[in-house]
Formats: structure tokens, C-alpha cells, sequence
């Protein structure tokens, strides 16, 4: 009856918890769905702005950044179950109850990180493909139409058969590909099935270390530098550029002045020629744009918030060197006291004093600011990425894909931007692991240590006392609950080796997009906008 009892009051008070939970899941999902428009709409072509595309890059990015969410709310759940005294709160004192809240929280992971998945081998590939084909004027309609059919099919093919691969072969052979799917998600509702996925996740997780040492890295540094830098003058941009267009001007008068007596132009003043007046174009529309932006009253609110960037610029510097230097530290640790690369690197707990992991730590007592701070860190590391990529660009290797501009980026290369940031949120919990490992195992909780205190006035008896710990590798197993984002990230040993090289790579990475930051001159106030290669109607477009 007691047990009963106990039920009946867990239920509701899990229940309006639940609640809670949803309402403000949809208000934290609206605002996140209201940024992904802005941004996404801030950076597509008004001219080759395609529906379909544009849907799915905010989705795309949506679920980049909730998933990216994630993580703090592992910390937060697993942190809520205790008292700061160290002992359970009611609703968590039945391990059945605690087990179902975890079991909860990886289902979330799966289910979100599946989604990535989805979006990366099948839904994002499928749009990018149909757009190009779209675009494609001069192919056979048949063949196209079969490419089309077929595209899906393959992509899906691929993302089953080598993303995931079933454990055991169908029953049949011979079977249908349909059969197959129906198989493969068979597998997958099994037990034999999570291994697989995280096999894939993880895999996906080493293509998101990459895209981390690339953008993140550099993102880290040109972003506050930028901030710190800002601008150059509207006004002495304007009378360079004068300068420029009369100087340019003055040299093709001086090649047609070859030909006024009918003499034909030899190739090379021809080519000069042809270059020059390409040259004129660009000037010219710069000269317009910064017309235009030395009339904006966003121009001059931006200089009127110029202290404020500049205090902004050097508390993100600050803070990528407060990163930097935990990474190093953790890393370190790593090195001196883990059993090397046979085991990951893995260590539990911590031996080097590590200031990132200290500060959430000391921030526990006073809720909720160790929440807070783990969520700054968090977007911090997916808006650096946003702004490495579009700093930098999209890039195969040495070959740069597409451009990322105001109003002027093409749907192909707003679709990569979000696969490269879906692959980069999966490496996120890593990198924030890695920079306070005690605190993402563990969160805030504690646990009660009972120690034995000698009676007043008696020889014999003795009493008991409590005191409370952070809990730590040496807690007991029943006294502290693991965040499922460790157990998630330590899966496999191999990946956890390769991500300590990363971690490596990425310091490295990020030392040196500081040394370019700060050897780059100020930006200009209308970078990006006007390019060689752009038309005058998407010019006259963007005036207007």
C-alpha cells in the first residue's frame, strides 16, 4: 500500500513536469525556427531562391541547432534528480523511474541524431540534386526524369546498405528492395540494431571533426577579431574607389586612343582592354553599393555600437583562449594519466587542474548558472561555425565550391552549409566533453559519503555523519547517474583515439587562423556584396 501510495504522488508530479517540459520545447522550437528563417533568408539569392531548398535549409538548420541543445538538457535531467545535499528527490528515488528518464534521454539522442542522418544521406542530397537537374536545360527529358526517379533510390540504397548494415543477412536473397528496408528497420528496432546506429553516428561524428578543425577553428578567431576591427570608412572607400574608377578610366582611354587613327588593337591591349572595362563594371556597382550603404541607417547605428562590438569582439576572444586552453589541459591529462591508445585516451575524472571544468563546478551552487553557461558555450561553438563558414567559404580541399553572401548565396550552397553543420553538432558534445569532462559526466550532482563519529560521553558507541562530494569516477555506481552523452561518445575506443588527435589538430587549427586573423586589414563595409562574376541584374536587383 505504501508503494502505491508513493506512485500515485510520483505520477502527476512527473506528469506536470512533463508539461512543462512541452510547453517550453515549443517555445524554445519556435524561436529556434524564427532565427533559422532570418538567417537563411538574410543569405539566399533573391534571384535563384527556390522553395523546396529553402524549406529544407531551415529545417536543416533547425534541427542542427535543437540538436545541438541537447547536451544541456542531458546535464540539466540527470543533475535535477539530486538535492544538493546529495541525497534523491522523491520522484527519483525508484531506479525504475530514474531508468525510464534515461532511457528517455538516448532515445532523444537516437531519434535526433537518426534525423541527421536522414537529412545528410538522404533528404539534403535529393533536394541539392533535383534543384541541379532543375537547372539543367539541355538534357534529355526522359533521362532525366529516369535520373530523378532513380536518385532517392540510390541515395537510400547507400544510406542503407552502407550506413546501416544489418548484422545478420535477410532471409532471402532474392527478396525485394522494399523487403530489404522493411528488414533493415527490423534490425534497427532491435538491440542488435543500436549498435549499428551508433557505429554510423560515430563515423559521421569523424567527417564533423574535420568540418570542426576547419570552420570552428577559424571561426574562433575571425570572429571576434572582426568584431574588435571592424570596418573601414564608408567615406575613404567611396574616394579610393573614385580614385580607382578614374585611374581605370584614364587607362582605357589611353588603349583606344591606339586605334583612332583605324589601326587594329593588337591581342594583348585587346585582352588588356577586355579587362579593364570588367574591371570598370566592378568598380562602378561598388561605388553604388557604398553609396547606398553610406545612407543606410544600419551603417550608422553599426558605428554608433562600436564600443559595444569592440567589448564584445575581446570577451569571445577571451573566450576562445579560455577553450583552447582547457582543450590543451583535458588533452594533456589524456596523455599523462589514460592508458593510451588501446583505451581511447578514456579517463574518468580529472588529474590537471582544468579552469573551464573548475568554473562550471564552482557556478553549481548558485542555479542556474552553471546551465547557462554550459548553453552559452554550446551556441557559441555553432554560431563560430556559422560564422567560419561564412568567412571561408565552401571548400573541396583546395577548390572552393560556393561563396556564402548577403543576398547573394545560391540554394546548392545553403544546403551545404547546413550539412556541414549537422556534421559539426555531432562532434560538438565531444568537443564540450573534452573541455569539462567532469561536469558532462556528471552534471551538478553530489553524494552523501557516511562516515563514523565516536558518541559524547561513551567509550563504545558510535554515531553516524554525513558529508557531501562531487560526484567523480570514485563515486558509487548507484549514488551518481551518468549523462547519456558519455556513455553515447564512448562507444567505440577507436573513434575516442582519433577524436584525441583531433583535439590535437584543432588547437593547432585554431593558433593558426589567429595569426591570419590578425594579419588581415579591416574588412571593408560592403564585403561580399559585389563580386567580378556577378550580373547586373542581380546588382540592380539588390539596389532596388
Amino acid at each position: 500500500m505504501a508503494d502505491s501510495g508513493c506512485a500515485e504522488s510520483v505520477i502527476p508530479h512527473l506528469l506536470c513536469k512533463r508539461i512543462s517540459v512541452i510547453v517550453c520545447s515549443m517555445t524554445f522550437n519556435k524561436v529556434i525556427l524564427a532565427f533559422c528563417w532570418v538567417y537563411i533568408r538574410k543569405f539566399q539569392s533573391r534571384q535563384e531562391s527556390e522553395v523546396v531548398s529553402t524549406i529544407t535549409a531551415i529545417c536543416a538548420l533547425a534541427i542542427a541547432l535543437i540538436t545541438s541543445a541537447l547536451l544541456p538538457v542531458d546535464i540539466f535531467l540527470v543533475s535535477f534528480m539530486k538535492y544538493p545535499n546529495g541525497t534523491y528527490k522523491e520522484w527519483a528515488a525508484n531506479n525504475e523511474t530514474r531508468g525510464h528518464i534515461e532511457d528517455t534521454v538516448l532515445y532523444g539522442y537516437y531519434t535526433l541524431y537518426s534525423i541527421i542522418l536522414f537529412c545528410v544521406f538522404l533528404w539534403i542530397p535529393f533536394v541539392y540534386f533535383y534543384y541541379e537537374e532543375r537547372d539543367d536545360d539541355t538534357g534529355n527529358k526522359c533521362s532525366v526524369r529516369m535520373h530523378r526517379s532513380s536518385a532517392p533510390g540510390t541515395v537510400a540504397k547507400c544510406a542503407a546498405e552502407e550506413a546501416f548494415v544489418p548484422l545478420e543477412a535477410p532471409p532471402s536473397q532474392n527478396s525485394t528492395q522494399w523487403e530489404k528496408v522493411q528488414y533493415l528497420f527490423e534490425e534497427l528496432s532491435s538491440s542488435h540494431g543500436l549498435p549499428a546506429l551508433s557505429f554510423s553516428i560515430s563515423t559521421l561524428t569523424l567527417i564533423g571533426m574535420l568540418a570542426v578543425i576547419t570552420y570552428t577553428a577559424y571561426g574562433m578567431s575571425v570572429l571576434p577579431l572582426n568584431l574588435i576591427k571592424g570596418t573601414r570608412s564608408v567615406a575613404y572607400e567611396r574616394l579610393e574607389n573614385t580614385e580607382d574608377i578614374d585611374d581605370v578610366e584614364h587607362q582605357i582611354e589611353k588603349l583606344k586612343s591606339k586605334c583612332k587613327d583605324g589601326r587594329p588593337l593588337s591581342s594583348k591591349d585587346r585582352r588588356n582592354l577586355q579587362e579593364l572595362e570588367g574591371k570598370l563594371q566592378v568598380l562602378q556597382r561598388r561605388g553604388r553599393h557604398l553609396e547606398i550603404a553610406e545612407r543606410n541607417c544600419c551603417t550608422k547605428v553599426g558605428s554608433a555600437l562600436r564600443p559595444f562590438k569592440i567589448l564584445l569582439g575581446i570577451f569571445f576572444i577571451l573566450v576562445a583562449l579560455l577553450f583552447t586552453i582547457a582543450l590543451f589541459i583535458s588533452n594533456l591529462d589524456k596523455a599523462l594519466h589514460s592508458a593510451g591508445i588501446s583505451s581511447g585516451f578514456i579517463i574518468f575524472g580529472t588529474n590537471l587542474t582544468n579552469p573551464l571544468n573548475e568554473l562550471l563546478l564552482a557556478l553549481q551552487p548558485v542555479f542556474p548558472l552553471d546551465y547557462i553557461l554550459i548553453t552559452i558555450i554550446t551556441v557559441y561553438f555553432v554560431l563560430t561555425s556559422m560564422a567560419g563558414i561564412r568567412n571561408m567559404g565552401i571548400w573541396f580541399f583546395w577548390i572552393r565550391l560556393y561563396k556564402i553572401r548577403p543576398k547573394r548565396t545560391r540554394p546548392q550552397a545553403l544546403l551545404f552549409l547546413c550539412m556541414i553543420l549537422l556534421l559539426i553538432v555531432l562532434h560538438t558534445s565531444y568537443m564540450i566533453y573534452s573541455l569539462a569532462p567532469q561536469y558532462v559526466m556528471y552534471g551538478s550532482q553530489k553524494y552523501l559519503v557516511q562516515s563514523q563519529m565516536p558518541s559524547a560521553g561513551t567509550t563504545s558507541g558510535n554515531g553516524t555523519f554525513g558529508t557531501t562530494r562531487i560526484c567523480d569516477a570514485d563515486a558509487p555506481a548507484d549514488q551518481c547517474t551518468v549523462t547519456r552523452s558519455y556513455l553515447f561518445l564512448h562507444k567505440f575506443w577507436f573513434f575516442s583515439t582519433i577524436y584525441y588527435f583531433g583535439n590535437w589538430a584543432f588547437i593547432g587549427a585554431f593558433l593558426i587562423g589567429l595569426v591570419v586573423s590578425c594579419c588581415k586589414g579591416k574588412k571593408s563595409v560592403i564585403e561580399g556584396e559585389v563580386e567580378a562574376d556577378d550580373s547586373d541584374i542581380s546588382d540592380d536587383e539588390y539596389v532596388h
